[in-house]
């Protein structure tokens, strides 16, 4: 069997198409995996699918449902993760797979039918080693429907196309991501080391060893947002703490975007310092909050007025929290020097 379709643009009864392999770290899923599984499984692909599961030690029924799954179908497997840490859950299904195409999908994930044919279509066109989409923040609740719209706008996650849309074409990183298995090998798999920005320090690895990641807006993938402000901010607090750990690791990697949230931290720490001295020095403080109601107001355009007033909230938890974890991540979490 060929890899790819001979032709992108051949009716699909002709073509040779891939088997794939689906990978999934699945943590605490017990809601959901059933259905992202089906999802998988209801893909419009007519090449062969299988999908790896693996398991790390949850707190709800995730390893029963998972294992039900596996037996009332052969196309499923499961395999243990016992760290329950996501590169490491990946790196074993991957080891366990089979196929030369390999598609990472996360275990609440809502795929749109055509997701895996348009990126085997696009790993044809463009021979890139990964390409991905759009991570389609998708919210329910008024709070997380401020998270998506903040996740979604260059206000609150600046430029990235994975999260702002845009045309196809070469990018840093992207959502998820389906991958060659030989561009997987070439970089050793995922970085173990990395609990956040894994996906982002992977590709950043296959691009400096000559491949290419590739955009795909057609490839558009739903998001559930953190339900609330506790979860928002421990997310980009991580976020903003391993993020300074892929800095320090790949020399060269850090742009002035990422500056922006800790710079925005120490003007507001710095004025609220000086202002028992130096009262002007609230312009600070006072700046980025006007900032943001501005932003908001900028951004907000048609939501509900209950989301309205949440999204200078999510603004400003999003950009503190992820400056914060940038400006405290510890050395020790530097990976080792091999």
């Amino acid at each position: 069997m060929k890899q790819f379709p001979d032709s992108p643009h051949a009716p699909a009864e002709t073509r040779d198409w891939p088997p794939i392999s689906v990978v999934m770290p699945v943590l605490n899923e017990e809601r959901h995996l059933r259905e992202a599984v089906d999802m998988v499984l209801a893909q419009s692909y007519p090449g062969e699918i299988e999908i790896v599961l693996a398991v790390g030690p949850s707190r709800d029924r995730t390893q029963e449902v998972a294992e039900a799954i596996a037996a009332a179908d052969p196309r499923v497997t499961v395999v243990p993760n016992p760290s329950g840490r996501t590169p490491s859950a990946l790196n074993a299904a991957i080891a366990a797979s089979r196929n030369g195409i390999i598609a990472r999908v996360d275990g609440h994930a809502m795929l749109p039918s055509d997701y895996l044919r348009v990126a085997v279509e696009t790993l044809a066109e463009t021979g890139a080693d990964n390409v991905g989409g759009i991570m389609a923040a998708e919210g329910v609740t008024a709070f997380e429907q401020a998270v998506a719209r903040a996740m979604t706008s260059k206000i609150g996650v600046g430029a990235a196309a994975f999260h702002v849309g845009g045309t196809a074409g070469p990018a840093e990183t992207v959502y998820l991501g389906v991958f060659r298995r030989k561009a997987l090998e070439r970089v050793g798999g995922y970085d173990e080391h990395f609990q956040r920005a894994q996906d982002w320090e992977m590709n950043h690895r296959i691009r400096q060893t000559g491949g290419l990641v590739w955009f795909q807006p057609r490839m558009r993938v739903s998001y559930r947002p953190r339900p609330n402000v506790k979860a928002l901010a421990k997310q980009y607090f991580h976020y903003g703490r391993w993020r300074r750990v892929v800095w320090r690791t790949h020399e060269g990697t850090m742009s002035p975007r990422y500056l922006a949230p800790p710079a925005a931290v120490l003007a507001i720490v710095l004025g609220l310092v000086a202002a028992p001295f130096f009262p002007l020095a609230l312009i600070l403080p006072g700046g980025y909050v006007a900032a943001i109601v501005a932003g908001s107001v900028l951004t907000g355009g048609g939501l509900p007025i209950t989301v309205m007033l949440r999204l200078p909230i999510v603004y400003a938890t999003m950009h503190v929290c992820w400056g914060w974890g940038f400006i405290t991540s510890p050395r020790k979490l530097a990976r080792p020097l091999s």
